[in-house]
């Protein structure tokens, strides 16, 4: 890498805000000879702009010796951000590459077939006299020699050890808060009906009845793979597969990689790695083995891709924690903190507290958030606005409230399989509907008047049914609890504000939020504790469900019936408030009482996508 390049390297015709100094600070700490700069950069600080200059600063061919690595890599978690990328007309020359099921073949007849289900991938021996036109093998070629390659964190995890996508000299992640997480949830190991295609063909055991749970996974595990493997060898030997074979020998060999990777880290005395089980049910049900801290994991992924690594967040609160979680040593690392340069009149906080969200609490709680969302409502007649709601059952709940209160016609949401349907179509909207939204708190881009208001229902604390969790919390990892949760409001309150002259209010109804502030006041951003600092409670107009109506609802709004409950609608943000064993030690969940309604989901699951 060559430092002095990183200003240069940026991809727009002028600076805003902060930039400029930022590729400053950055450019200063690789050439102090940090290996890894973390990049806090708070939303709408332009951090793919700045992800790009960095990345154009990466070693050169001609530059380089043979045995030195050349060119970058951009990667980010969310598909909606490699989306965002693909759009800006400033970023065209990072080449993009998603995984194959993204792409569909393009041999008469198969149009409509995924290339991970084509003849290539079902026949064997299968000559292709078009792959040098299939869009899936040319993005690949494409990317793998261009001096920028952007893909998924999924895809660039998948493709650990490729011969294509071989170590290159610069790594750039965008949205690097939650690599730890990410790494935790793509590690984890479901078994399960769903999941395992030989489920029928092996007994599974009641493991958390055994004395020592994880050890009896494991050797579930050694018997289950030998299963895979033979099932797999059968299928091998056919000449050709159905699309419904090709998918049950990728799933085998996936499964198979799965399970040898955890035997393996099991069994190896050195390993860091923590891990827990859950079972519920007993014998004959699903279990699910899970990494806590995967040091190791990214070590291999994401730590052995490049010589040197950019981390970018508005979120990475505290440095030493951090670098912990993912395997890095603190003394190592450079932290680049970017200016907010957005007024904080414009994004103000508002206390509209009504009672605690927790569990035992919400049936007090959430019959008085509905109807001060019919405030809200009235307040806002002309305005989009966006309630982060943190599940489904919440979610849920607040819908057929307000519907009941003759609302429904202004009020959208989704559910788990039309999420960004549901969301494009209500951003494409006119008029002021109110989204109901799940887990949309990062990579939502609501500017000007795409959302004015928004609403943080409950305090965003992790599923504490999670094992992962719990095991921390066992451990008396409070700091890191509570962390996660302020990095999730810090995250919501940045998708409705978008440019230093966008504004949007951002209320927070559930008093766990002034509690968790409180007692986190040390780790938040100065930018973000200035908003704290004047929050203040609004005047609200007085409840009328006629005035909530709004002046503004768009004809598909209007055509919709009264009291409609389903999930046809999708969200925007508004501004605003908003048992495993650790080398010997036994941990398995069999379920206990926490703060969110969605037990059987990861927190991060709907968001992960595929690649």
């Amino acid at each position: 890498m060559d430092p002095d390049r990183i200003l240069s390297s940026f991809p727009a015709p002028s600076f805003r805000g902060a930039q400029e100094r930022a590729l400053r600070d950055i450019r200063d700490a690789f050439a102090a000879g940090n290996d890894v700069v973390l990049v806090r950069a708070p939303t709408g600080s332009g951090k793919s702009l700045l992800a790009r200059a960095i990345a154009g600063a990466a070693r050169t061919t001609e530059a380089a010796t043979p045995a030195q690595p050349t060119d970058a890599y951009y990667t980010t978690p969310q598909v909606s951000q490699l989306d965002d990328v693909a759009e800006d007309d400033l970023l065209s020359d990072l080449s993009i590459i998603r995984g194959k099921s993204n792409y569909n073949c393009i041999i008469n007849g198969e149009t409509d077939t995924p290339v991970n289900r084509a003849p290539c991938a079902r026949q064997k021996g299968f000559d292709c006299t078009v792959r040098h036109r299939c869009p899936y093998f040319s993005d690949r070629a494409i990317a793998s020699n261009r001096s920028i390659a952007a893909m998924t964190l999924a895809y660039f995890m998948q493709t650990a050890g490729s011969d294509v996508f071989r170590q290159r000299d610069v790594v750039v992640i965008d949205e690097a808060h939650g690599l730890a997480e990410w790494a935790e949830m793509y590690a984890t190991i479901d078994l399960s009906p769903h999941t395992v295609p030989v489920w029928d063909d092996v007994g599974v055991p009641d493991v958390t009845a055994a004395d020592d749970p994880l050890e009896r996974t494991v050797r579930f595990a050694e018997a289950l793979l030998q299963v895979c493997s033979k099932a797999k060898d059968e299928l091998l030997t056919k000449p050709e597969l159905t699309p419904e074979e090709a998918a049950r020998r990728d799933r085998l060999q996936e499964l198979r990689s799965e399970l040898n990777w955890f035997v393996d880290d099991y069994r190896d005395p050195e390993s860091p790695t923590t891990w827990v089980v859950d079972q519920f049910g007993g014998e004959g049900e699903p279990i699910t083995v899970k990494p806590l801290d995967p040091a190791r994991y990214l070590r291999h992924t994401v730590w052995d891709r490049g010589e040197k690594f950019a981390l970018l967040s508005a979120t990475i609160l505290n440095k030493d924690a951090f670098c912990r979680s993912v395997g890095l040593d603190p003394s190592k690392v450079a932290l680049v903190d970017v200016e907010h340069t957005f007024p904080v009149e414009n994004r103000p906080l508002y206390d509209v507290t009504q009672g605690k969200m927790t569990y035992e609490h919400r049936g007090d709680t959430l019959p008085k958030i509905a109807r001060l969302l019919v405030r809200l409502m009235a307040k806002h007649p002309d305005e989009k606005g966006l309630v982060h709601c943190h599940s489904y059952a919440i979610q849920s709940e607040l819908r057929k409230r307000l519907a009941q209160l003759g609302l429904g016609d202004r009020v959208r949401g989704h559910d788990t399989d039309n999420r960004d349907a549901e969301l494009e179509t209500w951003k494409a909207s006119g008029g002021a509907d109110v989204f109901l939204s799940v887990k949309m708190e990062e990579a939502l881009n609501l500017k000007g008047d795409l959302c004015r208001w928004q609403v943080v229902c409950k305090a965003p604390y992790l599923n504490t049914n999670d094992s992962r969790v719990a095991h921390r919390l066992e451990e008396g990892q409070w700091s890191w609890y509570r962390r996660s949760a302020l990095r999730t409001v810090i995250q919501a309150c940045g998708r409705v504000v978008r440019a230093p002259d966008d504004y949007g209010a951002t209320y927070l109804a559930d008093s766990s939020l002034l509690q968790l502030f409180d007692r986190t006041r040390g780790e938040m951003p100065d930018w973000f504790a200035d908003q704290v600092d004047r929050m203040t409670a609004p005047d609200l107009p007085e409840f009328d469900q006629e005035a909530a109506g709004g002046r503004g609802r768009s004809e598909s709004s209007r055509s919709r019936r009264s009291g409609s409950t389903g999930g046809s609608a999708t969200g925007t943000a508004s501004s605003g408030s908003g048992g495993g064993r650790s080398r010997g030690r036994t941990g398995s969940s069999r379920g206990r009482q926490d703060d969110s309604d969605d037990r059987s989901n990861h927190p991060l699951s709907d968001v992960w996508g595929d690649g």
